[in-house]
């Protein structure tokens, strides 16, 4: 069984504990200063507490605040060489957080799927143990990445499932405009998108090949294509990226003269 304690139990940090509670193997501590995040959560954790120094029993602390509130937090924290600290906080470097600790840090970046097991994550490969491997894979697929791209990881898997719920909704009022009920398009465009990340996942074929295996000649996908083609869709994504990989550029100055 290993000891897993969550420091910061809001969006991110309460799918994460969710997540493993779903996966088992795990002794569950959610710790956070607003009695109202942790009464959201004690249903899926072994403990809930607003004590840092619970963090001490746990083989893998996860810290999971707001990048402002990381400083403060490392403060009140005691751990021991034989812990793992994992952070999670936007822009926040991995050495920042490693000279505050005597517990190895890595830094990695996940999403909300964490609690169904779909997370997608960014791992830095310093700091990064078999012990974090495992519990990253009972949520999700993680990939390993040096500290430089951790911006970037950000933008993509961290900011993305934003990027996917807006193109999803898009597909959902156009199935609406044409006279399907809200409920049925979203379900229909959901899942179309969930099968689509499958099939890109699980396929050899390439993006690109893919698309051509739907598209047959004069039928219905080419003519939606053509107008997906014609149009900056693929520009505004990649600008959106780039955007938010930008921003987790700016949070990280904030941490070089600190």
């Amino acid at each position: 069984m290993t000891r897993v304690s969550v420091i910061g139990c809001g969006n991110m940090g309460g799918a994460l504990l969710r997540g493993l509670a779903r996966a088992e193997g795990y002794h569950l501590t959610a710790i956070d200063l607003d009695p109202e995040a942790l009464a959201a959560i004690e249903d899926a954790v072994d403990e809930t507490t607003e004590d840092v120094a619970a963090a001490r029993d746990a083989d893998i602390v996860v810290l999971a605040v707001k990048p402002d509130v990381a400083p403060a937090v490392l403060d009140d924290l005691d751990l021991r060489a034989d812990q793992q600290l994992v952070t999670l906080a936007a822009g926040l470097p991995r050495e920042f957080v490693a000279e505050r600790t005597d517990a190895p840090v890595v830094r990695i970046m996940p999403n909300l799927a964490a609690e169904t097991g779909d997370m997608a994550a960014a791992a830095t490969n310093a700091g990064l143990t078999d012990e974090v491997r495992e519990m990253l894979d009972a949520v999700g697929e993680f990939v390993e990445v040096d500290e430089s791209l951790m911006h970037v990881s950000t933008a993509v898997n961290g900011s993305g499932p934003a990027f996917a719920f807006y193109l999803i909704d898009a597909m959902k009022q156009g199935g609406i405009d044409s006279g399907l009920d809200p409920e049925q398009a979203e379900t229909l465009a959901a899942q179309t998108f969930k099968g689509a990340a499958e099939t890109v996942l699980r396929d050899d074929r390439s993006v690109d090949e893919l698309i051509d295996a739907v598209c047959s000649p004069n039928g219905t996908t080419i003519e939606g294509m053509d107008v997906l083609w014609d149009s900056d869709a693929d520009e505004a994504v990649e600008d959106a990226v780039a955007a938010a990989e930008r921003r987790s550029r700016e949070l990280a100055e904030a941490f070089d003269d600190a």
